[in-house]
């Protein structure tokens, strides 16, 4: 076998269109429209696309030290703070979809690299003063879920406000 067959790649590689159907979504908003919340207590739009874009690299840098945290608006993933923790500076659509698509070349690159028998390695990490252990596999999940789990809170916030929401499974043009 190659390298290539024994990639990861091709068990996940409806993910990329999930990201790619996001920044769809995020390129037709202006800054207004970034600003919209589904709730006066919930983020807006941009904080919720920057926090996804954060949490791929504190998983992937931070805690499984892989390289590229430097290529990404986060080079400092274990900091704690990301952009949706400072409200007073909006984040624009531009800088939006730059840290999407900088931080999928790090999930791309790991699916790459990684293969079958990577999956089970376990990595901790202490997080409230509790060591907890996580593998690859559990946390190529918990990003996939994240990813669908905030572009729906995307998507509702969109459609409350009466623009187009983002449909993640539409079929791929050909």
């Amino acid at each position: 076998m190659n390298d290539w067959t024994r990639s990861i790649r091709p068990y996940y590689d409806g993910w990329q269109g999930y990201n790619a159907r996001l920044i769809e979504a995020i390129r037709r908003l202006s800054f207004e429209q970034l600003q919209l919340r589904a709730a006066p207590d919930q983020w807006p739009i941009w904080a919720t696309a920057a926090h996804m874009a954060g949490v791929r690299v504190y998983w992937l840098c931070g805690v499984f030290k892989e390289p590229g945290a430097e290529t990404t608006p986060f080079p400092d993933p274990t900091n704690g703070l990301g952009w949706e923790d400072d409200e007073d500076r909006p984040r624009g659509a531009a800088e939006l979809i730059g840290a999407l698509e900088t931080t999928w070349t790090l999930v791309a690159g790991c699916l790459e690299r990684w293969t079958p028998e990577m999956l089970s390695a376990a990595f901790t990490r202490e997080i409230g003063g509790e060591t907890q252990i996580h593998t690859r596999q559990s946390v190529i999940m918990r990003l996939i879920s994240h990813d669908a789990y905030h572009s729906g809170e995307i998507s509702q916030t969109l459609g409350v406000n009466g623009l187009h929401q983002i449909d993640l499974w539409r079929p791929t043009e050909a």
